[in-house]
């Protein structure tokens, strides 16, 4: 055997070796992206009954203050009134984002550009932390709905002393919680007390799983 069939049986062998390479990262790649897929489909159970809890929250609470409004306004407060307004429109938010997120996870598709993919993961990350940022802004919602005037002109100044801290408390805590959730403090014992769970950690992995393909096409 001399030295050109040597050579050309080595780049035989060289270009099989690059095929099968080349086969390797497109199907490792198509593994990827389903079970990124997968694990974007797993969050459609826990987002759709949110949704109809919601729904249902909005309908009752809105239907409780709409007659309150209507037939009976003078027996009303107007701290009821604020506070179940207020948390109506805040749980409505929540409920626009929760569809914008079964939007986004209904159009991930395995077959799309990688851009696309990150685009939607990330879209996915930044409205779960704001959807939390608002539903947590109505904690001190809680300690107000049940005041009324009388309560003030009673003059039971231990009851509105300790009910006023409660307050302000949640209103600190509603208030810290908005501006401190973000994606820098996920690596915080707090922060992954709040989000770990079907509504965060799915979009987690799969981040990780397109950063895995994002490796792949650069080699």
């Amino acid at each position: 055997m001399n030295q050109t069939e040597i050579l050309n049986i080595w780049k035989a062998y060289d270009k099989k070796l690059d095929e099968t390479l080349l086969l390797n990262k497109v199907l490792t790649t198509e593994v990827i992206k389903l079970k990124t897929k997968s694990l974007l489909s797993s969050m459609k159970p826990i987002k759709v009954f949110t949704i109809f809890i919601g729904l249902f929250w909005v309908f009752v609470v809105g239907t409780i203050v709409g007659n309150l409004f209507l037939y009976a306004y003078s027996s009303v407060t107007l701290f009821f009134l604020l506070s179940a307004g207020i948390q109506i429109l805040l749980t409505s938010i929540a409920l626009v984002i929760y569809l914008y997120q079964l939007h986004l996870i209904q159009q991930v598709d395995i077959t799309e550009p990688l851009v696309k993919t990150q685009k939607r993961l990330t879209s996915l990350k930044s409205s779960t932390l704001w959807v939390s940022r608002i539903l947590f802004l109505q904690l001190p919602l809680w300690t107000t709905f049940y005041l009324s005037e009388s309560m003030f002109r009673s003059g039971n100044m231990f009851y509105i002393l300790i009910n006023g801290t409660v307050t302000i408390l949640f209103t600190f805590l509603a208030v810290w919680l908005f501006i401190n959730i973000r994606f820098e403090n996920r690596d915080k014992k707090w922060f992954k007390l709040i989000f770990e769970g079907k509504e965060w950690t799915p979009v987690m992995k799969a981040m990780e799983l397109n950063h895995q393909i994002e490796n792949f096409e650069k080699e």
